[in-house]
């Protein structure tokens, strides 16, 4: 007996060394990100299926607590050449690791993927791939990419006398539903409940200013924020608080908070930002919208890609490949936005079972969908990322009567350039 409880224990331990071996034998690839709640709950649900169904590839998440803690820590990894595999970046931190040297070319990695077809390139919406695109070269992929999007509250609609499944397609339109939907219930002489309310927020105002015909840059990249139809895109925004006071200005999460109380009957937010409102209850039917246009219907896209940092070793840069191809794929981007609102990363995704099902469920959301279609992406310049923030505090200027729009977006548009001058001579140091 003594005998055969000491082979079983040699057998057991050859077994876990052999168990040990195998796992050893996978190529583990660091993936840093700042995703949290339930878009990183669904990630690390992806990242542990990706890891059951490859033998030769295990991708191990490290969540950092925001965007600007990830930049932070990006830039001190590279420093000290420790940076991770993979991360989630923004388009204006990609040019600068480029300019650095340290990621990967995907054309390369899917010039060596014999596995790859070059034709599926096709098939990612075109804003996605011209913004992943730098000088000709792919240097990064779309990732988990957004939309606005408008959602309200249908019940109110009814109530305010106006069709529960029509949400406003013009400014102007827009406008007259804000001052039917201001109301004061208790006949106090206030509103009880308003249109709408604002967050001070870049990526808003970038949408309206295209809507308006404008752009950020130039065709010299130089700042044009301040031109006619920025003016006119920050005026609409001022005269819906200040003249109508249909709207007022909220904080962080305030507005999505007063939504959900029934405070106002429209909420303009991410396309993802209904996954944290599914956390709480909401007491009313809810619709689903795409923005309001005006004279274009272009709207710009947000959200992080993905890059690879060079390793020296290409078996875990050839593995990280094979990690975003996987999730990048129609089946996972369907699965992606089904379970998170983020935009899928293919037009095939549209026709499958996990979107079908989802846009069975929830049908408005076609239309935040079709605006992939006309979408365009933000500045890839390094000075972007500097200028976006200050953007904010110029349009909480004018948006709470402090100045005009035009003075407001003329000092925005001169600190953008003196950034960019700031850049260039640091550049020749």
């Amino acid at each position: 007996m003594r005998k055969l409880i000491i082979l079983m224990i040699i057998v057991l331990a050859l077994l876990g060394g052999c168990k040990s071996a195998l796992k050893s034998d996978k190529v583990k690839v660091t993936f840093w990100h700042g995703l949290s709640g339930p878009l990183g709950d669904t990630l690390n649900e992806m990242i542990r299926e990706f890891n059951r169904t490859h033998d030769d590839v295990e991708v191990v998440a490290n969540p950092i607590s925001s965007y600007a803690a990830l930049s932070q820590k990006l830039m001190a990894s590279i420093q000290a050449k420790k940076q991770p595999d993979i991360a989630q970046v923004f388009e204006s931190w990609t040019s600068k690791y480029i300019e650095a040297g340290v990621l990967c070319s995907f054309d390369e990695l899917m010039k060596e993927d014999k596995n790859f077809n070059p034709a599926s390139l096709d098939d990612i919406y075109p804003v996605f791939l011209k913004s992943n695109t730098f000088n000709g070269t792919v240097y990064s992929f779309p990732f988990n990419k957004s939309v606005r999007a408008y959602f309200y509250n249908k019940d109110d609609f009814y109530r305010a006398g106006l069709d529960p499944n029509h949400f406003p397609a013009t400014w102007e339109e827009f406008r007259e539903y804000c001052k039917k939907l201001t109301r004061d219930t208790n006949n106090d002489g206030k509103p009880d409940t308003y249109g709408t309310n604002y967050n001070v927020n870049e990526w808003q105002f970038i949408n309206l200013l295209h809507q308006a015909g404008g752009s950020i840059l130039d065709a010299n990249k130089q700042p044009i924020l301040n031109s006619a139809a920025g003016v006119e895109a920050l005026t609409y925004v001022s005269d819906l608080i200040l003249k109508d006071k249909t709207v007022y200005v909220v904080r962080e999460y305030e507005g999505q908070n007063d939504f959900l109380a029934g405070i106002v009957a429209m909420y303009e937010g991410s396309s993802v930002s209904i996954t944290h409102m599914r956390q709480q209850p909401i007491n009313f039917n809810i619709g689903y919208a795409p923005l309001p246009v005006h004279k274009t219907s272009q709207n710009a896209v947000s959200g992080a890609n993905i890059v690879i940092f060079k390793s020296g070793d290409r078996k875990r840069e050839q593995a990280a490949w094979e990690f975003i191809k996987w999730f990048t794929d129609t089946e996972q981007t369907a699965k992606w936005s089904a379970k998170t609102c983020y935009m899928p990363v293919r037009r095939s995704a549209m026709s499958s079972p996990a979107l079908q099902s989802f846009l069975a469920e929830f049908p408005q959301f076609q239309g935040i969908y079709d605006q992939l279609e006309n979408a365009v992406f933000e500045p890839q310049i390094p000075a972007w990322f500097k200028a976006r923030p200050e953007l904010k505090g110029f349009l909480e200027k004018s948006m709470r009567g402090n100045q005009s729009p035009k003075q407001s977006l003329d000092e925005a548009s001169e600190k953008f350039k003196q950034i960019l001058a700031d850049e260039k001579f640091v550049k020749q140091l």
